[in-house]
């Protein structure tokens, strides 16, 4: 079974020393019209609907897996 991208990022950041809050929003990409409606402050916040996003203390975001690690790698805490 492969990882949950989400879970993949919170990891980077738990690994990393990063504090950080996460927020769960309905809808799965698989499933037709199963995120209408659920992901309106992703959308706002983004222009898109997909998750993992990281937004950062300035307000500035961090979008999906892979990004959100590189960022981490370079925004480690040094625990």
């Amino acid at each position: 079974m492969f990882p949950h991208p989400c879970g993949v990022a919170a990891q980077a950041l738990e690994r990393s020393g990063h504090t950080f809050t996460v927020k769960t929003v309905g809808g799965f990409k698989m499933i037709p019209l199963s995120r209408r409606g659920k992901r309106n402050e992703i959308i706002a916040l983004t222009g898109q609907q997909d998750v993992p996003v990281l937004v950062l203390d300035d307000g500035t975001t961090v979008q999906g897996t892979s990004a959100i690690v590189t960022w981490v790698s370079g925004n480690s805490m040094g625990h």
